[in-house]
């Protein structure tokens, strides 16, 4: 008996059924069985299903003698279903890799609960993906076996079936069958959910759903919406059958009134002439099954009460439609207001402006308003020790507020403070560009640090790079730079590119990078605590993996190595922390693959990690590819292992500045074997490995010592000139030309 039986439906969905089916077939867990059903579709679902069955005998082809809709479809395969789960997928979704493993695990710990819910993302036609936006109420509910009244929040999740897996006997026992028509998930899931004693969760994406674009058949103008009267008529008639559900009328009322009114609201889901007939059909419905004394809540009534209350359709439709109106009255306000406040804003930026500049104010933002982060960071801090006259204020977004530190003044983005703040400040620190409306002031002082040394190409060097400047504007970008009255430097392979990818008047500070002061200064005790936080095992080996970004692909995230076959081959006495690039920190593939894995407790993800230092400082080891990482990491002077399997891909899409392979700061693999093999044996750290991060070391230490921050604030904002010139290293790899470009230069 096989632990799940997954039923597939299929109709008129060739193009993604193979997609479809290779997504289970190719599970790495492998207890289970397909029961695929082909319900009379006239493209090639049959024969796609058909071949299949034949080369693998875990599925399943049943073939219907006529169309009969998606919820009869899955009943057809009900008598097929031998698994102790059963599962329904839609035959233009698919599962994540390690989705059924994920899901096995889950259920043996919650002891075979009666259903267990997982999440999903959306993927769209266009290449993007989207967690489904209430993935917060998995990580709430934890570990916990729980029934439908203890947590009622899982109710309002979206109305589906393909989310969950049910137990097979539970389903049986009770009789759970698809009833005909559209909405056919209502009458099953409310049911189930509400009868399951024991409900567990999965916080993981497991399924990927398709979003079409031209969207689903519930999005189509029809009469066939009429069927959703007759599915909560089934809610209704189970809630008869089951007096001790009696409690959830109320909230099925509302749920039924609200899904009625989402219908009538949609203007492409009913014909016109059809809407006054569903509306008094689904007010008479309302008042039928109203609770007796029940009242709404007040955040309800200004929606339903327009069905339960039954006033004549003529009346809905005349308040539909001032609503409407009123709708795109207050639509034409906020834009009006929207545009008056901006103008306000300005308004203020210039009065302001008319003012001295403030001496004693500096503004910092650190990678796109995330936080206080960075270069940025560590010169605000040390200029609060060293010239505690300046005041600070942080340009912090608003998701950001909450993760900062204590005591950080901030204003957000766009706001009148943040206008009247820029307005008149002296100092302005910065990784990225400052906003384009953000006009320089003369005699304001604008700082660059950006964002460690460059490998990539950078600047004007990406205008024979199309694929990594889609979204960028370089003469956008330029314009921008052109506001620069200093960039730092963090070594003269740094200051050389930075002068070559932004030909703009600023001048060039060979400081080293204050990120990496603490590299230098902090005592074994730091790293310690950093550890204890992440709830690292005493005397572990830590291994740091930190892969950067694929400019080239839609999601920017490539899948290079394998961390499960990775994670078992460093064994016991080693923790595995992975972190994503930054841009990454929303990607499905946490919620999949990191989530498996940090559950099974083989790796921690600290992408979320506001400190790339503190982590730096707490591992023994590096794993990347082509992330400027490498050059801050090999201060540490441990060791650096490339993973560049894709080096030549990389190369031509985004450029590189020289060839890191050739020249690289430790071993390189070019596959996951070839990487277990060099942990696994100890070689990772052999003396092979040492001399060649001593010369890596070598040609890019730089201007860095654990004072770059110090000699930014004394240069800057105390008016300090540098006793000595700080000696400029070996010029480094001869950076790769590019045909056509004018070499930039600084004032």
């Amino acid at each position: 008996m096989p632990r799940f039986s997954i039923i597939v439906p299929a109709y008129q969905v060739q193009g993604f059924l193979r997609e479809c089916l290779d997504s289970v077939l190719g599970q790495s867990y492998p207890d289970f069985e397909v029961i695929a059903v082909d319900d009379r579709s006239p493209d090639g679902c049959g024969a796609i299903i058909d071949e299949y069955a034949a080369r693998d005998d875990r599925v399943t082809a049943v073939h219907l003698p006529r169309n009969v809709g998606l919820g009869r479809a899955r009943n057809a395969g009900l008598p097929y279903a031998r698994g102790d789960y059963l599962l329904f997928l839609d035959s233009d979704d698919s599962y994540t890799p390690g989705t059924l493993e994920a899901l096995a695990r889950r259920i043996e710990a919650a002891d075979d609960p009666d259903v267990l819910i997982f999440d999903y993302a959306r993927t769209h036609w266009w290449g993007g993906f989207r967690r489904n936006i209430m993935h917060g109420v998995f990580a709430a509910a934890g570990d916990a076996v729980f029934t439908a009244a203890e947590r009622p929040e899982f109710l309002d999740l979206i109305m589906v079936v393909w989310n969950k897996a049910y137990r097979r006997d539970f389903t049986e026992r009770h009789g759970f069958a698809f009833p005909p028509g559209y909405y056919e998930d209502t009458p099953w899931t409310f049911p189930v959910l509400l009868s399951a004693g024991r409900i567990a969760v999965l916080d993981r994406v497991c399924l990927l759903y398709r979003q079409r674009r031209q969207g689903n058949i519930l999005r189509t103008t029809s009469r066939k919406h009429f069927d959703i009267l007759d599915q909560y008529e089934r809610v209704f008639t189970f809630l008869d059958e089951h007096p001790e559900l009696a409690d959830w009328r109320p909230y099925l009322h509302r749920r039924m009134a609200g899904h009625c009114l989402e219908i009538l609201d949609k203007s492409n889901r009913l014909p016109e002439r059809d809407k006054p007939e569903f509306y008094r059909l689904a007010a008479r419905a309302c008042r039928r099954h109203r609770p007796a004394g029940h009242t709404l809540p007040v955040s309800s009534q200004r929606t339903a009460l327009r069905l339960l209350s039954g006033a004549p359709y003529w009346l809905f439709a005349a308040h539909r439609g001032c609503r409407a109106a009123l709708t795109r009255l207050r639509a034409h306000g906020t834009k009006l207001r929207g545009r008056a406040l901006q103008r306000a804003k300005r308004l203020v930026h210039r009065l302001l402006s008319l003012r001295p500049l403030d001496p004693h104010l500096a503004v910092y933002s650190a990678s796109h308003h995330r936080g206080v982060l960075g270069d940025p960071a560590a010169i605000h801090h040390r200029a609060r020790q060293l010239a505690p006259h300046i005041r600070s204020v942080w340009v912090v977004r608003p998701d950001a507020v909450a993760g900062l530190p204590p005591g950080i003044d901030h204003v957000t983005p766009d706001s009148l403070r943040y206008w009247a703040t820029v307005a008149r400040a002296t100092y302005f620190v910065n990784n990225v560009n400052w906003a384009h409306e953000l006009v320089k002031r003369p005699g304001s002082v604008h700082v660059q640090t950006h964002q460690g040394t460059p490998l990539k190409h950078m600047g004007v060097d990406l205008l024979g790079h199309p694929a990594a400047t889609h979204r960028t504007n370089v003469r956008a970008m330029l314009r921008r730079c052109d506001r620069w009255d200093y960039s730092l430097a963090a070594n003269a392979h740094s200051e050389r590119i930075w002068d070559r990818a932004y030909p703009c008047h600023f001048t060039s500070l060979p400081t080293g990078s204050p990120r990496n002061d603490v590299l230098f200064t902090a005592d074994p005790a730091h790293a310690a605590r950093v550890r204890r936080r992440l709830g690292i095992p005493q005397g572990d080996t830590v291994v740091l993996y930190a892969p950067t970004q694929r400019d080239h692909h839609a999601t920017g995230y490539v899948r290079r190595v394998d961390l499960a076959a990775f994670t078992r081959a460093l064994g016991p006495g080693h923790t595995l922390l992975v972190r994503l690039h930054p841009t990454l920190d929303r990607h499905p593939v946490r919620g999949t693959e990191l989530a498996d894995l940090a559950r099974q407790g083989l790796l921690i993800d600290v992408t979320d990690e506001p400190s790339v230092e503190d982590l730096m400082l707490a591992s023994d080891a590096l794993v990347t590819d082509y992330s400027s990482l490498m050059f801050d990491y090999a201060h540490l002077d441990r060791p650096i292992v490339l993973h560049a399997d894709d080096w030549e891909t990389y190369r031509a899409n985004r450029g590189v500045y020289f060839d890191v392979l050739a020249e690289p700061p430790g071993h390189v693999c070019t596959d996951t074997g070839r990487l277990a093999a060099l942990f696994r044996s100890g070689a990772y750290a052999d003396e092979r490995a040492a001399r060649l991060r001593a010369a890596f070391r070598e040609r890019f230490r730089g201007y860095d010592d654990g004072h770059a921050a110090a000699r930014v604030v004394g240069r800057l904002m105390l008016g300090e000139r540098p006793a000595t010139t700080i000696p400029a290293q070996e010029q480094g790899p001869a950076a790769e030309p590019v045909a056509g470009l004018v070499e930039g230069g600084r004032a």
